[in-house]
């Protein structure tokens, strides 16, 4: 059995299958996991855990799925063979439920407008205990974010498409050949540029071994609108990164000291990034 106190579920592992018991009151959760690999398994057989049984009426609501092979991406130096087989894994998701059944599925939690409105919640209690570092990324990030135009409540311009909601790379399985899936109790309609920098902006990509974002999203054929909305999802996600590794306890620290301030250092060049494209610099 496995558990961490901030997660929303345990984890048994059998050698044939897996049972997920989430926590009480996670019943949306379990819904969504229970959703994903029933369309998956119907869509795009082999790429995710094969749904058996699930409770939604306990408690601690459970799904029993099947055991994949393989190990997680994260914490890997992935080579070419890697990269390209996490990009096919992706795009097989993304393109594997019809457009019919896609419209079916809710949005998923955490898009840009819940995580803007958290931002707006976290600024006053995280702003003043940063470091100077950390402040001015912050600043810079709700800047660029007043100006964004990321609040406007159109859909944007790009087609949906099923998003697992969870760019950790621990969720990736490697089995020497291809690239499974699991973990989907934050899915749902989303659409390729906000999923692909869930993955590019998620601290599980950078903070062991460095994800090579270049030679992986090199993999995708975005359109020009694509492309764009994918620059303003990760600067958004890095942004909440930001705030959420200042939110780390030194006295029981997630991740290593400092890492706070690397991402002030990747939200800040992500911001310049974006404004030399727009002058016409290299």
């Amino acid at each position: 059995m496995t558990a961490v106190a901030w997660s929303t579920h345990t984890i048994e592992l059998n050698p044939h299958s897996v049972i997920k018991r989430f926590r009480r009151g996670s019943h949306a959760e379990c819904a969504r996991e229970w959703q994903a690999l029933t369309v998956l398994s119907a869509c795009a057989p082999g790429l995710a855990p094969v749904p058996h049984s699930v409770d939604l009426s306990a408690e601690e609501p459970v799904v029993v799925m099947s055991r994949l092979p393989g190990e997680p991406l994260r914490g890997r130096v992935l080579g070419e063979d890697q990269l390209k087989a996490l990009a096919e894994a992706t795009n097989e998701m993304y393109a594997a439920v019809p457009a019919d059944a896609l419209a079916k599925i809710p949005v998923r939690p955490g898009r840009q407008h819940e995580l803007i409105t958290r931002i707006r919640a976290w600024t006053p209690q995280i702003r003043p205990r940063v470091s100077n570092e950390v402040a001015e990324a912050m600043d810079l990030g709700l800047d660029w974010l007043a100006h964004s135009g990321l609040e406007d409540v159109t859909p944007p311009d790009v087609p949906p498409v099923f998003g697992p909601g969870d760019g950790n790379l621990a969720n990736y399985l490697w089995d020497g050949t291809r690239v499974r899936v699991v973990d989907f109790e934050e899915s749902g309609r989303s659409d390729r540029p906000f999923e692909l920098a869930e993955i590019t902006e998620h601290v599980a990509g950078w903070v062991d071994q460095p994800l090579d974002v270049e030679t992986f999203l090199h993999h995708f054929d975005l359109s020009r609108a694509e492309r764009a909305r994918l620059l303003a999802c990760r600067r958004l996600l890095a942004l909440v990164w930001l705030f959420l590794l200042s939110f780390d306890d030194p006295r029981q620290p997630r991740n290593p000291p400092g890492t706070a301030e690397r991402q002030a250092d990747r939200l800040s060049r992500l911001l310049r990034r974006g404004s030399k494209a727009a002058r016409g610099e290299n």
